[in-house]
């Protein structure tokens, strides 16, 4: 059997997807329903699954067990949007309380976010380089704080205009700068999330950088199960 992966604020499933790609058998956790989530599903608070509580169903009883834990946690908080517009209070710290919960747990874990999020030496990952498309690049910048070693990427950003996977997409600003749009399928396309819709394609995370994070988990696991 392959191992298990525990996919919690899963959201759609592009970090499922990254993690399945390098071997994981992957089962996602989010208190909204992910209807076009690729993998088994189970619509729970993330936070109540992990620690338990008067359900059954929560991650001590869970069968077969998992073998590791990826958690995304919404990024409202850090990002630099929500900050300029003095709107990030609005959002809760999720990391800081889930952060000794997934340490209980004492399986290995992976936590992403975005950059200024209160993570432990995180990697960083970018990809910019391999996610172009239309003449614009991919910008997205994630990081991955975890309980094993990791190894990031270097940052390949180019003199590509950043193509707009956030928020609403292209807004005035853009026609007025480059004189047309990006459409829906060339977000999707360029995030490798072709599955998705709006607004799931915006907070995704890219099945490839997961995919680089899922394969140093699987070394992982593999090392300590011949020790």
């Amino acid at each position: 059997m392959r191992p298990r992966l525990l996919d919690l604020f899963c959201g759609a499933g592009g970090a499922a997807v990254g993690y399945a790609r390098a071997g994981f058998e992957v089962v996602g956790v989010d208190h909204v329903d992910q209807p076009r989530y690729p993998f088994e599903f189970i619509q729970a608070d993330a936070l109540e699954f992990l620690e338990g509580g008067s359900s059954p169903w929560t991650f001590a009883n869970w069968y077969p067990p998992f073998d590791a834990i990826h958690a995304s946690p919404p990024c409202q908080r850090w990002t630099l949007l929500q900050n300029a517009a003095k709107r990030a209070h609005l959002h809760p710290d999720l990391i800081t309380p889930l952060r000794p919960v997934l340490k209980a747990t004492g399986l290995p874990y992976v936590i992403e976010n975005v950059p200024g999020a209160p993570l432990i030496d995180p990697v960083r990952v970018c990809m910019a380089a391999s996610h172009q498309y239309d003449g614009f690049e991919l910008r997205r910048h994630r990081l991955f704080e975890s309980s094993v070693w990791l190894v990031g990427s270097s940052c390949t950003c180019g003199e590509l205009p950043a193509a707009p996977c956030y928020g609403h997409g292209p807004g005035r600003w853009f026609y007025r700068k480059y004189g047309r749009g990006f459409s829906t399928l060339a977000r999707r396309t360029i995030m490798g999330v072709e599955w998705m819709r709006w607004p799931e394609e915006a907070e995704a995370v890219p099945p490839a950088f997961t995919e680089l994070i899922g394969h140093q988990l699987m070394q992982h696991l593999r090392a300590r199960a011949a020790a």
